[in-house]
């Protein structure tokens, strides 16, 4: 944050569960998106998406758990501001626009699915051990990394 001001927001996307190597990952990716000023965007749940907001809050991080059902409480214990869309998949539409870029790990078909839609509206997105995209999608190997990366693409 420079002056208190967040300077924006970083998405995070990937699977709702992960093994233990890409947990401690994405709770790198979260910690590197807040020390550098920015809030993290998720999906709100499980696995990939509370690693990183976990690692955001241990560096005292803002976190935004856009949701798909309509249950606050379905949110991770290290969301902050929690909005409950009971949109189910389409809630991932949200969670790229809100973003200004982002960052997938791993993940599933609801990943390839944000994937598609940040790259069809032409967010800067950056990948970890996910889908391989014939080039698209840049692939990196951590957390200062990816952020480094997308920083340097919002400039």
């Amino acid at each position: 944050m420079e002056g208190g001001r967040i300077k924006g927001q970083i998405g995070v996307i990937g699977g709702g569960e992960c093994p233990p190597d890409l947990y401690e990952i994405a709770q790198e990716v979260g910690g590197e998106i807040a020390k550098r000023g920015f809030s993290l965007v998720c999906g709100g749940l499980s696995g990939v998406m509370e690693a990183a907001c976990r690692g955001a809050k241990e560096v005292g991080g803002i976190t935004i758990g856009i949701l798909p059902a309509s249950d606050r409480r379905d949110a991770n214990p290290y969301v902050d501001i929690v909005i409950p869309t009971g949109l189910g998949h389409a809630r991932n539409i949200i969670v790229v626009h809100a973003s200004d870029a982002l960052v997938a790990i791993d993940g599933g078909a609801g990943t390839l699915s944000e994937i598609a839609i940040a790259l069809k509206v032409g967010k800067p997105i950056v990948g970890i051990r996910t889908w391989e995209l014939e080039g698209r999608l840049p692939m990196v190997d951590g957390g200062r990394e990816a952020i480094t990366t997308l920083v340097n693409m919002l400039k």
